[in-house]
């Protein structure tokens, strides 16, 4: 109860007080003039006059009116109107306008009562009390309004809020610890990751049994960079280091460091840091830490004294400074980790790059299985198709795709969410929603036809080609057309895998070629795929003869050089050896397709006539590929296990 009682008082407003006292002042001045006085008519004082009931008259003449007392001949006989009593104050009063004189309309009124008994009206001014109080009081509780607005945004900025004009050099961390309302995150909700998690956990360790550590000299790292691609499960990390730490955890991204003024960003790390030190020992969380940690000297303008590099030189200070630190961890997340400052990357800054990949096919199912306590699903559902279907997929990509099954089943209007649910969703996140009533042209869905069955012809006779599973020309999104290949994960591939999955991308447009004798826009993402394959290969992985194993790719992202890192001999050696790579893939696809020609016209006639064939069909057709046995090795045995993944469009 006690408890209650002081929530009540500290969250009071003292500022209330002002304002219930200044509504009292106003209610006295608007009441209290006549309180306990009746107002009357000067015919009804001119009757009193005439029985000499009155003692005297006052005319107000700053008021315009006139008090009546009465004697106690009048307070007998208008008690009941009056109030008994009232001797001293004025029982009647009654207003008068300028032109109306009192002394003559009261001698009128008396002509017949003796002089001596006769009342002549006296003149004064009434002091007006309760306005001179307020002449003077309005202004101030004016002031006092406007330097409560700005105390209130000041008080905002200081807790955390932002908003106050004083607050801009405030850090805008959330902070979060054992007694912050909301759900937990620990490391079971975390799934995959296992790397990751074993380096996390570790300094989540250090910080609950620190002397397990120190007891051998060692000392934690300072600071922990979670590098990775986007969706991964970086910020999911950390959120679970709050939630298993049991120490504050401030949280902030580094877009809050940035501020158009100038040194706002300086120091809102200068009151990060000391808010984290009186905290200590406690972790300090920065997201998107390259927003202020891009190297340095690497501005679009010329300026190398920015106010971004003004923030990241105060981060560097307080990472690892003069001044000590200790107790306080530093966890980032970024996936452009090749921009990052050297400085930020050294050790006694960031000692740890903890790198989060994209998910395996373990993890997969792991992750899939978190995404799914929440969904009712199928009896007999495959979790682990499921993760064999989803080869590149991240955790959010994931996430998604479970949803989106959910949304499909009650869309059909399902009591659960089966596996065709699933196919279908990743359908859509992949290629987008189908457009069956998008208008075409026989013509044209000819040519897509024959353009999709290129690719599926291709990529199903070369053998080092990614296996091909569906081919459609249902328009979905922006393609007319789409096929589905299962690509391998593997870490590495070679020249030949690299050449046949070149040679299958533009068996779209040998087809066209081949069967009408002329070629159409459809094949542009074709192009513009083996356009930077072939490019890659010349350029980055030294995979032509008369280049060498020479490289020009920079993987650490510090390049300072204002041109191309090679000559103009160089370069133009590079454009012909990456047409020579594509022009030797377009003559494989003419030569594969023209040897099966048959095949092809039988795959793009069952296209119109279907709109949608599977492997099935085209081993019916081509006969069976010899990758077919890794596709039986996953599980891909009928019709309804198709998997929808490196899309071709036309």
């Amino acid at each position: 109860m006690s408890n209650t009682k002081n929530n009540k008082l500290k969250n009071f407003n003292p500022y209330w007080g002002w304002i219930i006292t200044f509504a009292i002042l106003l209610a006295f001045y608007f009441f209290s003039d006549n309180t306990g006085s009746r107002e009357t008519q000067w015919r009804e004082v001119r009757e009193m006059l005439k029985k000499s009931q009155i003692e005297k008259a006052e005319v107000i003449t700053n008021r315009n009116r006139i008090d009546i007392y009465l004697n106690k001949k009048g307070i007998e006989a208008y008690k009941e109107k009056t109030g008994q009593g009232r001797i001293a104050a004025p029982q009647l009063y009654f207003n008068i306008d300028k032109e109306w004189k009192p002394d003559v309309k009261f001698s009128e009124a008396q002509e017949n009562i003796p002089a001596e008994n006769r009342i002549e009206p006296a003149y004064r001014e009434q002091s007006d009390f309760w306005g001179g109080i307020l002449s003077w009081t309005v202004p101030i509780f004016i002031l006092i309004i406007f330097w409560m607005f700005i105390m209130r945004g000041v008080n905002r900025g200081a807790a955390g809020g932002g908003g106050g004009i004083f607050s801009v050099g405030k850090s805008k961390a959330q902070l979060f610890d054992k007694n912050s309302a909301g759900k937990r995150i620990t490391f079971n909700d975390v799934a995959g990751l296992e790397e990751a998690k074993v380096e996390i956990k570790e300094i989540v360790d250090f910080l609950k049994h620190p002397a397990k550590y120190t007891a051998l000299g060692g000392k934690i790292p300072k600071g922990a960079l979670l590098v990775g691609p986007p969706g991964t499960g970086k910020t999911l990390l950390a959120k679970a280091v709050a939630g298993e730490a049991n120490v504050p955890f401030f949280s902030m991204s580094g877009s809050d460091f940035v501020e158009m003024f100038v040194g706002v960003g300086a120091s809102r790390v200068r009151d990060l840091f000391k808010q984290a030190k009186e905290k200590a020992p406690c972790i300090v969380f920065i997201d998107e830490i390259d927003a202020v940690g891009r190297a340095r000297g690497k501005n679009t303008g010329w300026s190398t004294n920015d106010e971004r590099e003004n923030t990241l030189n105060q981060l560097l200070t307080e990472m690892d400074g003069f001044g000590t630190n200790s107790g306080v961890i530093i966890l980032a997340a970024t996936n452009r980790a090749d921009i990052l400052d050297k400085a930020l990357m050294r050790a006694g800054r960031f000692d740890r790059q903890i790198h989060v990949d994209l998910p395996e096919l373990k993890e997969r199912q792991e992750i899939f299985h978190v995404h799914l306590r929440e969904i009712k699903l199928a009896d007999g559902l495959d979790i682990s198709f499921l993760a064999k279907q989803t080869p590149g997929f991240s955790g959010a990509d994931i996430a998604n795709v479970c949803n989106e099954a959910a949304l499909i089943a009650a869309r059909k209007n399902k009591k659960c969410v089966d596996r065709q649910d699933f196919l279908d969703a990743i359908d859509r996140i992949i290629a987008g929603l189908e457009k069956k009533n998008k208008i075409i042209s026989k013509e044209e869905k000819r040519t897509i036809a024959y353009h999709e069955a290129g690719h599926a012809t291709v990529s199903w006779l070369l053998e080092h080609a990614n296996p091909l599973l569906k081919v459609t020309i249902i328009p979905r999104g922006r393609s007319l057309g789409a096929a589905w290949y299962l690509p391998e994960e593997r870490q590495i591939t070679t020249t030949e895998q690299m050449m046949d999955e070149m040679a299958s991308a533009l068996g779209g447009r040998a087809s066209e070629e081949l069967t009408f004798g002329k070629i159409s826009t459809g094949a542009i993402s074709d192009l513009e795929k083996v356009t930077k394959q072939a490019y890659a290969m010349v350029a980055y992985f030294g995979m032509s003869e008369k280049i060498g194993n020479i490289s020009y790719y920079d993987s650490s992202g510090q390049d300072m050089m204002f041109g191309k890192p090679y000559s103009e001999k160089t370069a133009e050696l590079l454009d012909a050896e990456a047409k020579n790579i594509i022009d030797d893939a377009y003559r494989t696809a003419k030569k594969i397709l023209g040897e099966n020609y048959e095949g092809l016209k039988q795959v793009a006639e069952l296209l119109l006539e279907k709109e949608v064939i599977f492997s099935e069909d085209l081993e019916k057709i081509l006969g069976k590929r010899k990758s077919m046995a890794r596709l039986e090795e996953l599980g891909f045995t009928n019709t309804d296990d198709k998997t929808l993944f490196d899309i071709c469009e036309i």
